[in-house]
């Protein structure tokens, strides 16, 4: 009987070196050859508003003057956005390219949304949502579909708070119709 119990043994030991290979050959099927380093993950500059003195590791603070409850923050000074959603959730923040016609700070609700249409700059964009006008100038926010986010042409007045593709999928998923968003300096 100890002769099949060492073949037993034998035997378990035998598959489990075969999985362990086997899970070992898949996750180096899935790895790329050569992982990027840091620098080459950061996006080009025109397209990363994220000034380089923010680290992204550490979320910037909603400012305390945005209010309290469940809120977009547009912060025009900063040109960032703060999706708060209920207590104990950590908010997501991303950088926005502001538009050349600002609201004025105060709480506003969303009023409308596109799924998809041209922009008053005349670039095709996706997830608009629109919270506020100024100088006759309807402004919401919304990514380009092309992914881009340039500096508006300042001879303009336009009211497209620009964002990345993914932060545009986070902001239409979040500011639904009345939605609060709060506008600060």
């Amino acid at each position: 009987m100890a002769r099949s119990s060492s073949g037993i043994v034998a035997g378990l030991t035998a598959a489990a070196i075969a999985v362990v290979g086997f899970l070992g050959y898949q996750a180096s099927a899935t790895a790329p050859a050569h992982p990027p380093k840091a620098a080459e993950q950061a996006p080009a500059p025109a397209e990363n508003p994220v000034p380089a003195k923010v680290d992204p590791a550490k979320p910037l603070p909603v400012p305390a003057d945005s209010g309290s409850g469940v809120r977009v923050v547009y912060s025009v000074g900063q040109k960032r956005v703060w999706l708060v959603g209920d207590a104990g959730q950590e908010p997501k923040s991303f950088a926005v390219v502001p538009s050349t016609v600002h609201p004025k700070a105060g709480s506003y609700s969303v009023s409308s949304r596109s799924g998809a249409v041209t922009g008053s700059d005349g670039v095709p964009i996706e997830h608009v949502v629109r919270f506020a006008g100024s100088d006759g100038v309807v402004v919401g926010f919304s990514a380009r579909v092309d992914g881009a986010t340039p500096e508006p042409d300042p001879n303009k007045k336009t009211g497209g708070i620009r964002m990345s593709r993914a932060d545009g999928d986070a902001m239409w998923a979040f500011a639904t119709i009345s939605a609060k968003v709060v506008v600060v300096p």
